[in-house]
């Protein structure tokens, strides 16, 4: 297999400068029209069947060689984040408000820098589909493209995807099964009370005091309705009510952010956030609204595809290289592709672990160009002896 990463260090200016390229232009989820016009003229130029449309800005590129059944997808996200950068680097973004701080460049990059080369040796037996999906920093645009078809049209018998991060070794893998990353709910519960005089607080049901009082009672969810086993996180992340001091605020809007690594506890805390709001704003006269506005489930890994990739990333760069990780309570709508066809995993890249290199999200982050060979590598490596 080093054969492959010989042929892809040939490459490697050429998907550096395009990655690059990407991160100058970056475009937030549904929007990401010139990442995927790029990414599509590249697949048609190199052989591929290309599949434009799902979920508005999606491109999906299918190759097929030989007679054989199996059908693999590798899927890469595209948008960037609505943040502004302070990398400093040359290439940065060319749009105020809108950076890819989460390295979605690169996962882009690595799938096309594997694109290339699987259409150029088309060492493998069977269906590849690439599938290069928009929003998934919203948590929901894998949903929109599974809504939009995405498995009907292009069947596939396992699917994987990855993720650059930063803390973990240059050339190392990190992988776990089972449940990896947490669901992810959004609620918004509005506080209705009776506005006044804030000289005059007897005559009042103050919406904001009630928002407070549900925040600070929510937090009992994790300590005493969950076993201390099951990690949760319930933050309430913004309560939005008045601007004078003179006003006690008729309403109030809580913004809440639910996170679990089961779907049973997911459930479970999911219910208790309302009867605990309800029952709060009762205690004080005051009414709820509550509101899901999205959520993702939990992002679940099957042990034998983890193991094919295991062995794969060992073949390429050696035992020491592939590790466990610990579950993150940061959240992925891959989930959802893993939800409807659970044959598949997805794992972690190590982005480099100097004490300088900024984390993901970060205003001075950048992804890491020497990612671009190794996580390719695999990705062609992977394909070959899956489709073999």
């Amino acid at each position: 297999m080093q054969h492959i990463i010989t042929a892809l260090r040939e490459q490697e200016e050429t998907f550096t400068a395009l990655r690059r390229q990407i991160h100058s232009q970056p475009e937030i989820g549904f929007e990401e029209h010139l990442t995927g016009s790029l990414v599509a003229r590249l697949l048609e130029e190199w052989g591929y069947q290309v599949h434009r449309g799902l979920a508005g800005t999606g491109v999906v590129g299918t190759l097929k060689c030989g007679n054989g059944g199996k059908r693999l997808g590798l899927r890469a996200d595209m948008d960037a984040l609505p943040m502004s950068e302070n990398s400093g680097k040359a290439w940065s973004s060319k749009t105020e408000g809108r950076f890819h701080g989460c390295g979605h460049d690169g996962h882009t990059a690595i799938l096309l820098c594997a694109a290339q080369y699987l259409a150029r040796t088309r060492n493998f037996n069977g269906t590849l589909h690439l599938i290069f999906q928009p929003a998934e920093e919203l948590l929901y645009g894998g949903r929109v493209m599974l809504e939009d078809g995405l498995f009907d049209k292009f069947p596939c018998d396992a699917i994987f995807g990855l993720h650059n991060m930063p803390g973990y070794k240059l050339n190392h893998f990190a992988f776990r099964d089972g449940p990896m990353m947490a669901s992810s709910d959004t609620l918004h519960i509005e506080v209705n009370g009776v506005g006044g005089h804030g000289a005059l607080p007897e005559r009042t049901v103050d919406a904001t005091l009630v928002a407070c009082q549900i925040a600070v009672a929510l937090q009992t969810i994790v300590s005493r309705n969950i076993t201390p086993f099951q990690p949760v996180v319930v933050t309430v992340g913004s309560i939005q009510a008045g601007e004078a001091p003179n006003i006690i605020n008729e309403k109030a809007l809580m913004k809440l952010s639910i996170r679990t690594l089961d779907e049973g506890v997911r459930k479970t805390v999911l219910q208790r956030v309302r009867e605990i709001a309800q029952a709060q704003a009762a205690s004080f006269n005051a009414t709820v609204t509550l509101t899901h506005v999205n959520g993702s489930p939990v992002l679940v890994n099957a042990p034998e595809a983890n193991r094919l990739v295991r062995d794969v990333a060992a073949g390429l760069f050696g035992e020491d290289c592939v590790g466990e990780c610990a579950p993150f309570m940061g959240s992925e709508d891959f989930a959802f592709m893993l939800e409807e066809n659970p044959n598949g995993c997805y794992f972690i890249v190590g982005a480099g672990d100097e004490p300088e290199r900024c984390m993901v999200h970060n205003p001075g982050y950048d992804f890491n160009d020497k990612n671009i060979v190794p996580a390719a590598a695999l990705w062609c490596a992977l394909t070959e002896k899956y489709l073999c």
